[in-house]
């Protein structure tokens, strides 16, 4: 799932970015509306998080012209006007949820990955390709019956595959899915998270490796 953080403090900027990343979000970042309004057009994002506060304006206006235009990618509002009326504004403007500075990462967390999947067909709670079984709540793995331990990435890439199974899906998509601006499209970072998820999972091999094209898992590989 891809990220955007609107957020023009040098240190909440960074922080939030950090957070979500470990929690296993691909995330870009913006600095005011502008850059923001340029990134959400060339980009897929499935949420994006916003203060009012910028330095061009308040992003309230960013996400009304947003809706008006008819797009549809849900905003979370991250901000320190937390009265009743700033609140109504910001649902009144077209944004998707509101949650007031001084936050709590986990907190922050949990909302977004429920945005992130609030415009996705409803999604079993555990995905099962032949012995392997990928809880979503609790984000844990198992290979017939035993837990293995995976890092954020290679799980996101594993619920990407495994939500399709049976399906190819090309590196251009699980790079767009699973990471951020800041990964070099020509470099090997998916072809490495394979390998790791390969030698994690174990024999027999569930990922299969389409020549040129990309991977897809499932019982036959």
């Amino acid at each position: 799932m891809r990220v955007l953080v609107v957020e023009d403090d040098p240190d909440l900027g960074p922080t939030i970015a950090a957070g979500l990343r470990g929690a296993g979000f691909a995330v870009d970042r913006a600095e005011d509306l502008q850059e923001a309004d340029l990134k959400a057009s060339v980009n897929a994002y499935d949420c994006v998080i916003a203060d009012r506060g910028l330095p061009d304006g308040d992003a309230l206006t960013l996400v009304k012209r947003w809706r008006s235009d008819g797009r549809a990618t849900p905003v979370l509002v991250l901000t320190a006007l937390g009265t009743v009326d700033d609140r109504v504004s910001g649902f009144e403007h077209g944004a998707d949820d509101y949650l007031v500075k001084p936050f709590a990462m986990a907190e922050l967390t949990v909302r977004v990955r429920a945005l992130c999947r609030r415009d996705q067909p409803p999604r079993l709670p555990q995905l099962t390709v032949g012995d392997l079984t990928l809880d979503l709540p609790s984000r844990r793995v198992r290979r017939a019956g035993v837990l293995l331990t995976l890092t954020a990435k290679e799980f996101s890439v594993l619920e990407a595959l495994m939500s399709r199974a049976g399906d190819v899906l090309t590196r251009s998509e699980l790079i767009e899915s699973c990471w951020d601006e800041m990964s070099d499209p020509m470099s090997n970072v998916v072809d490495v998270v394979i390998g790791q998820l390969r030698r994690k999972l174990g024999p027999p091999d569930l990922i299969v490796s389409l020549r040129g094209v990309g991977y897809r898992v499932g019982e036959s590989a």
